[in-house]
């Protein structure tokens, strides 16, 4: 699975993208989010408040419980806001 942080995120975790083999029970953006943030210090800051990420699944904008299969491309990014 390709994975793409941007902004704050991207800026905790220390890179803009990675592909990962998951685990078979991560299934959901959610379960996806607490797995990652168990996998050190700049992801746990980066996902403290899984409500205020925002998340794209194949480009398109989706919910924390929206499932996801590998080969998925999943951005998750802080929201954004317009100027």
């Amino acid at each position: 699975m390709q994975i793409l942080y941007f902004g704050w995120v991207r800026s905790h975790i220390g890179h803009s993208r990675e592909k990962l083999e998951l685990p078979a029970h991560i299934d959901t953006v959610s379960s996806l989010i607490s797995w990652l943030s168990s996998r050190g210090n700049g992801y746990t800051r980066a996902f403290e408040n899984s409500e205020a990420i925002r998340v794209a699944v194949n480009q398109e904008m989706a919910g924390l419980d929206t499932i996801i299969t590998d080969g998925d491309e999943i951005a998750l990014f802080p929201p954004m806001t317009g100027g």
